[in-house]
């Protein structure tokens, strides 16, 4: 397993969590600079702040009619609904929220972190679907996902980018934790006698998403996106579930399993092998995903995303490969190559929304 090194900038503690004596404390401190000066030098270092505040998303979808109004293709929010505490706020107002998931399926119990776009709470959209993309981390992933504890990263500016430009689809980000624990990796699986990864990410996270968000009923709709481990299990799970998830950008990615938790067994391990997955798929015809790597001229593993395009792309496995300039093993470059071609690519596979012709 690569490791990678991430870094945002955001202060966090465990679980991207801001302890609420250190709220207090800045609190206090904005108070003493406002009588100080005025108040300005308060705001200016974000001492008054929502970061922790309740944050709810979709109140378009509330005014928007009957779920019979909405078109068959598109999947209302089925509930019950999270509750979010906002994050991070973004310059053009949208914002990232985590909450805590127990999944019904694995039995696992982590955070997810969200984000949607601002065309989500658009009203001419309020009977749209989104499509999602589940955007997994490297590394260790618990008890954080790099993706959702801050927008430092830009990995949602990217998207926003794209969609004023044309590029990029609005997708919805849901960033889960990817591990159980800081001390194991479970390559995004299901190791028998350890905690369901694979199970979480395939089965909660997605029933998360439909409970809370408007999403598509089909596969069209639905993606990952990952880096180093996070891309390993980005594309093992198209290529294992391709009757639920259609795409994955992979990035600096690990090609197959090397978890010491798998200890020896063979046969289970090969249920999550992509070049086990892979074979199988091209052998039954279909259904036809995509699979595009990542990979930065600064970091090793070309030759083995390039061998795996070399080996198994065909029929029905698409694959690409973005070769990103001088980047290296980390988010920062990744979400660098999903500006200069990986979001066109996914978004141009994947559904859109469809904007309400009577609102305007």
């Amino acid at each position: 397993m690569q490791q990678d090194q991430q870094g945002d900038g955001i202060p966090v503690t465990e679980g991207g969590r801001r302890p609420h004596r250190l709220r207090m404390i800045l609190i206090s401190g904005g108070l003493a600079l406002t009588l100080a000066g005025g108040g300005a030098a308060a705001y200016e270092y974000g001492l008054f702040s929502d970061i922790g505040d309740p944050v709810s998303f979709g109140k378009v979808q509330e005014k928007a009619g009957a779920a019979a109004d909405v078109p068959p293709e598109v999947l209302m929010p089925t509930g019950p609904k999270a509750s979010f505490v906002r994050t991070s706020r973004l310059p053009d107002g949208t914002q990232i929220g985590r909450t805590t998931l127990t999944g019904k399926k694995s039995g696992f119990t982590g955070d997810v972190w969200v984000w949607v776009p601002k065309e989500y709470d658009d009203p001419k959209y309020a009977r749209s679907g989104f499509p999602v993309l589940i955007s997994l981390p490297g590394g260790r992933g618990y008890p954080t996902n790099y993706w959702g504890t801050g927008p430092g990263l830009g990995l949602q500016q990217a998207v926003s980018d794209g969609v004023k430009a044309g590029t990029s689809l609005p997708f919805i980000l849901i960033m889960p934790v990817h591990n159980a624990d800081t001390k194991h990796h479970f390559d995004a699986s299901d190791i028998p006698g350890q905690p369901r990864m694979g199970t979480w990410m395939v089965e909660d996270v997605p029933d998360f998403a439909k409970a809370n968000f408007r999403t598509f009923t089909s596969r069209d709709g639905w993606a990952f996106m990952g880096s180093s481990a996070g891309g390993f299990g980005a594309f093992k799970h198209v290529l294992k579930y391709p009757d639920r998830f259609k795409a994955a950008i992979a990035s600096g990615v690990d090609i197959v399993p090397d978890s010491p938790l798998w200890k020896g067994n063979t046969q289970a391990m090969d249920a999550d092998n992509p070049e086990k997955l892979a074979a199988k798929l091209i052998a039954a015809g279909g259904p036809d995903v995509y699979i595009n790597f990542q990979i930065g001229t600064a970091e090793s593993g070309r030759d083995k995303a390039e061998k795996f395009m070399n080996d198994f792309g065909k029929g029905p496995v698409h694959t690409s490969l973005q070769v990103i300039q001088d980047g290296e093993h980390n988010g920062k470059s990744y979400v660098r190559g999903m500006r200069e071609g990986s979001l066109e690519w996914i978004s141009k596979v994947m559904k859109g929304p469809t904007p309400d012709p009577g609102v305007r």
